[in-house]
């Protein structure tokens, strides 16, 4: 996949270039011009829409729906690419994979979802400044963290159900709604922005960044509170998370090698030597998002953790996803001496133990994380009902990145 944008070798936005390539070859300068390249059928779409208004808008929604083939009428050239694309399913994919849904991340509590899988990867994506930048523009950030936090659980919990990514269900509308606000987002940016020297605002490495938060950076996260995988789980793990980036128009030559970990964590380091370290809106952002987290865990029903407690854990958590390096960027603050991490990863290690020790009691606790979140000292994000009727949720409201 490439961009319609002119592919730049212009590496003023790139941190670290040398040293990408010592340890990256010939990799690093390839990334180097991945830095304009957005995603031309996402993009096309937006322009179709923009022409033919709410009618192509009509036949894309149906399309994604019930699929290409039961169109009554021909669509639009791009809205037909798009799906044709969509419907065209990896070999690689197991059809048994997605009715089961992502069985690793369903093991996850709701709480410790909350707390580690989607604050980390919204830090982590904050990350980028030619993300933040943009996001910046789009509103107060303490408005848009709350929201943010929401519409990303929302989706998260909707694409790892079983089934979430068939064909027109929830999970599959939405990180297809997701691409496509991308889509709509770069078009916008575009009127104002130095692509040459800055990259192309969400583009393929800035999607790439964000599919690792909920990968690699989240599961780093619930590692250091106690919830391991095995070598196995990471295989699933990234195997579905794989075509979660099909749908998600992302480029396979960047997740197609990444398997597990390891692989995940050379493209990692790579991201981050040539897209840059976090400014000013990164850490208004990390800021405002952390600030949203605490106060809603604090207001919930049940709560008996204060705001500074709860900023205190989430500072440590991030702290620990991102490095001291990220975190010092950011501005996340060091942990405070009483640390409670040691406790909590002992009691979520044993806890951890007896769910997966054997196949029934795994299938069970995935049955148990499966069911609505109940209110309680740190249910995760916000209660499903008060956070879709504070911000007025509704299946498309996802999250921008």
């Amino acid at each position: 996949m490439t961009s319609h944008h002119t592919p730049s070798t212009d590496s003023k936005r790139a941190f670290d270039l040398e040293a990408a390539r010592r340890r990256h070859g010939a990799k690093a300068d390839y990334m180097v011009t991945m830095l304009t390249a957005g995603d031309p059928l996402a993009d096309a779409v937006i322009t179709e829409l923009d022409l033919h208004g709410v009618q192509a808008q009509r036949i894309l929604d149906a399309g994604l729906k019930r699929g290409l083939a039961s169109l009554d009428e021909p669509p639009p050239t791009a809205i037909a690419a798009l799906l044709k694309q969509l419907e065209s399913t990896p070999s690689w994919v197991d059809p048994l994979m997605l009715h089961r849904g992502d069985i690793v991340s369903q093991s996850v509590p709701p709480m410790w979802c909350g707390l580690c899988s989607i604050t980390s990867a919204l830090a982590h994506t904050y990350a980028s400044p030619a993300v933040a930048r943009l996001l910046a523009r789009q509103g107060r950030p303490t408005v848009m963290a709350s929201r943010q936090l929401v519409t990303t659980g929302v989706w998260a919990r909707q694409t790892v159900r079983p089934g979430g990514l068939l064909r027109g269900a929830p999970g599959y509308m939405a990180t297809v709604e997701i691409r496509l606000r991308h889509a709509r987002m770069r078009a916008a940016a575009l009127k104002d922005w130095d692509a040459g020297a800055e990259g192309l605002p969400i583009g393929q490495l800035d999607m790439a960044r964000a599919w690792l938060g909920f990968t690699f950076i989240a599961f780093q996260a619930l590692a250091d509170v106690g919830i391991d995988i095995t070598s196995e789980e990471e295989r699933c793990l990234y195997q579905y998370w794989s075509y979660v980036a099909h749908l998600l128009g992302l480029d396979e030559s960047l997740y197609g090698d990444v398997v597990d970990h390891a692989s995940a964590f050379r493209l990692q380091d790579l991201l981050d030597r040539v897209t840059g370290v976090p400014d000013g809106n990164s850490r208004v952002l990390t800021e405002a998002m952390v600030d949203a987290q605490t106060h809603a865990l604090a207001a919930a029903p049940g709560s008996t953790l204060s705001e500074d407690q709860l900023r205190a854990l989430i500072h440590n958590l991030l702290r620990r996803a991102l490095g001291d390096d990220t975190a010092d960027r950011l501005g996340i603050p060091l942990p405070a001496a009483t640390d409670l991490m040691p406790l909590i990863t002992t009691l979520n290690r044993q806890s951890r133990y007896w769910q997966t020790f054997s196949p029934a009691s795994a299938q069970a606790a995935r049955r148990q994380e499966l069911e609505p979140p109940e209110p309680g000292p740190m249910a995760a994000v916000l209660p499903m009902s008060i956070a879709l009727q504070q911000t007025g949720v509704g299946r498309w409201a996802i999250p921008a990145a």
